[in-house]
């Protein structure tokens, strides 16, 4: 040391596992990756979570109430004093709320379809819990899923998602089994693990990816082929998606096509799912229990 000087005292380097510099880094993917795998097998673990029921659906889809609100603000606002351009805005926005409020069929019975597929899972007793309503974790369907689930007195999980824009985890999930992924297919793999039931509401381009996911994942044996797939809204996904007429191109079979089944009504739903999961799924064979 020079001249008798001392040495000014240094700050203790971080260790990696705390350093949010390193963990936030490239190199550091496989890492950030391997927890959101861990993370919530062990979470889900410690609440004895044995399988799940997953719920799909929109985000823009609003409650009833929320619906019939707007709609009736807009329907009942004085026009008489519009410019063009702004009443030509108003008759577009009441559309639009129309729209919205027929659509808000949709969110009450998710909600409702929730809470009794809850209300009978309950009945099966709690270790392992069975059957636990697993949503998206954010607004719309995925809200009306979780809510229903909260009113019947039970748990429920969210898988929400890092979005620049939009997404946070709506107020019904059981806040031990709130989860945020960074990474879509580390939230879709916890969409699929413990699954037992899809159920899939009207949706836009999200809906539609994680059906087509559940789909192929099926169909290439990935998962088991007695797991049941339920499309609910037959007005709606008919005339957004043609079903039959990939059986028609030969693109797929008509077994592929039995893959899924279809529901109008809340008790049509609840009737189907309870049917396969009683048939197929009483006997507990979630991997959560080998851990």
């Amino acid at each position: 040391m020079p001249d008798g000087k001392k040495m000014k005292p240094q700050h203790a380097p971080k260790v990696s596992h705390e350093d949010p510099k390193f963990l936030e880094s490239v190199p550091a993917r496989p890492i950030r990756i391997l927890a959101e795998y861990i993370h919530p097998l062990m979470q889900l673990k410690n609440e004895g979570i044995g399988d799940t029921i997953v719920m799909f659906g929109s985000a823009r889809i609003e409650s009833h109430e929320t619906a019939q609100a707007r709609y009736t603000r807009l329907k009942h606002l004085k026009t008489s004093k519009m410019s063009a351009e702004e009443l030509q805005h108003h008759r577009s926005a009441l559309r639009s709320a129309k729209s919205s409020l027929e659509m808000s069929r949709y969110y009450e019975e998710a909600r409702q379809l929730s809470h009794k597929l809850t209300s009978w899972a309950l009945t099966l007793g709690p270790k392992p819990r069975r059957f636990v309503v697993c949503s998206g974790g954010g607004p719309g369907i995925m809200e009306a899923a979780n809510r229903g689930a909260y009113e019947a007195g039970g748990k429920s999980i969210g898988l929400s998602i890092e979005l620049p824009d939009e997404q946070f985890a709506n107020p019904y999930i059981s806040p031990e089994l709130s989860f945020n992924f960074k990474y879509f297919f580390m939230r879709k793999l916890w969409f699929a693990q413990i699954a037992k039931a899809l159920i899939v509401f009207p949706g836009g381009f999200g809906t539609m990816d994680e059906l087509w996911e559940m789909l192929t994942l099926l169909q290439t044996g990935k998962l088991p082929k007695r797991n049941l797939i339920l499309i609910y809204g037959r007005r709606y996904w008919d005339e957004v998606l043609n079903w039959k007429a990939m059986v028609r191109w030969g693109t797929i079979d008509e077994s592929e096509y039995n893959l899924l089944q279809f529901a109008d009504t809340v008790d049509e739903a609840f009737d189907r799912v309870r049917a396969g999961l009683e048939k197929y799924h009483m006997n507990v064979d979630s991997f959560l229990q080998a851990y």
